[in-house]
């Protein structure tokens, strides 16, 4: 998994309430198990018709936003079935931060497994932060996880409360995985102490 430490980029706002794990990715494409390849049906049934053009209308099918690396959200973002393609989606796309007032609880907890930096904040920093980004490429946003602040394209910055362990793997690029990595070593001294005491397991 990728360090998180701070971005700078384009942020794409999404001012709709309630977007579901189901809009964020259709169920049609939950086949795979495989992380990568699902940024181009992100929001697929917003961003193409039904004959796989795309809607002009949908924010990240706009010049400005094609390369957003950060969404700024409507309350309860990541609501719905619990699926984890969700945030594989997001960061296939290119996404490493959502802003919003709320997330669904396990959408925000895949989010740091998966690399990503779900942001809550109150109703008039989120807004704040919407009007910025809907100035378009231009004004960039900075998401900067060692101060747990966020900047406005005018350095009108927001602290934000983060979990200190979920802080220190987005940090350090540990998902589940490198986690137990870390612990490599003991895991080896318990593995040869435990075969010399019961060589018959």
């Amino acid at each position: 998994m990728d360090k998180f430490t701070t971005i700078t980029g384009i942020a794409a706002p999404m001012p709709l309430v309630n977007i579901d794990t189901d809009m964020i990715i259709p169920k049609q494409f939950l086949k795979t198990i495989k992380r990568s390849g699902l940024g181009v049906n992100l929001f697929d049934e917003m961003r193409y018709t039904l004959d796989g053009k795309e809607i002009p209308d949908f924010v990240l099918n706009q010049p400005a936003y094609r390369e957003s690396q950060i969404i700024v959200a409507g309350d309860n973002f990541g609501c719905g079935s619990s699926r984890e393609h969700a945030p594989w989606a997001l960061l296939d796309f290119g996404i490493r931060s959502v802003i919003s007032t709320s997330f669904a609880d396990i959408f925000y907890n895949n989010c740091f497994k998966n690399g990503i930096l779900p942001i809550i904040l109150p109703q008039d920093a989120v807004g704040y932060l919407m009007d910025d980004a809907k100035k378009g490429a231009n004004a960039r946003i900075t998401v900067d996880l060692e101060n747990q602040t966020v900047s406005a394209s005018d350095g009108k910055s927001f602290a934000f409360e983060v979990d200190a362990f979920k802080k220190h793997c987005l940090l350090n690029g540990l998902d589940d995985i490198g986690l137990t990595m870390e612990k490599v070593s003991a895991i080896d001294t318990f593995e040869k102490q435990n075969a010399a005491a019961r060589p018959w397991a």
